[in-house]
């Protein structure tokens, strides 16, 4: 073979496994799903340290030109920082049960901490799929407002760096069992847009 006939090879099979690669990504990224399996923090596992690791923001990547990399097109935009808490209320309320708030006092503080203290938050309620999506929505929303309601009056965190969003039954995280726990739950999302 010659030079040229070499260097030819040598570029297909690059561009092959390039292709190879890039297909095997793709469809990585695909059986993976839209997100990453939320992690449900319950009992024991809500201290202030776990909330605070959840919900810290990343630094933002910086190249060698000292620009931030943004997410390319067809890149899947990072998750943003959140932390799934199983708070519990009674059947069809947003009424919080005692070991809630208990579990409240520890966000508080976790929001407290210099660390996150210059972040606003969304609150996500979530409902199970029993009952109408509009009854669900409604039912979330008022969960979401319960906490954030809590977080306000009990430990005097900020009330516009907390937002109540009741997300309904549109992100169930057990749909094998939708009756299950886990589905009825209070999402704390870190708000990292700049107003």
């Amino acid at each position: 073979m010659n030079t040229s006939s070499i260097s030819a090879l040598t570029r297909s099979l690059l561009a092959a496994a390039l292709s190879a690669g890039l297909a095997l990504a793709h469809a990585q990224a695909h059986a993976e799903g839209p997100a990453a399996p939320t992690t449900v923090l319950k009992g024991k596992a809500v201290t202030e340290t776990n909330l605070i690791d959840a919900l810290t923001p990343e630094e933002p990547v910086v190249t060698r030109s000292l620009r931030v990399q943004r997410d390319t097109p067809g890149q899947q935009a990072a998750r943003k920082p959140s932390a799934s808490l199983l708070i519990t209320f009674e059947t069809n309320s947003a009424d919080l049960t005692p070991q809630a708030k208990k579990q409240l006092d520890v966000v508080a503080a976790a929001l407290r901490n210099n660390k996150l203290a210059d972040y606003g938050f969304n609150v996500e309620g979530h409902a199970d799929p029993r009952g109408t999506h509009d009854i669900n929505l409604s039912l979330s929303q008022q969960r979401a407002e319960s906490v954030r309601n809590y977080l306000i009056s009990a430990h005097s965190i900020d009330a516009k760096r907390l937002k109540a969003v009741g997300k309904g039954d549109s992100e169930v995280l057990n749909a094998k069992d939708p009756a299950a726990v886990e589905n009825r739950r209070v999402t704390i999302v870190t708000d990292v847009s700049k107003d």
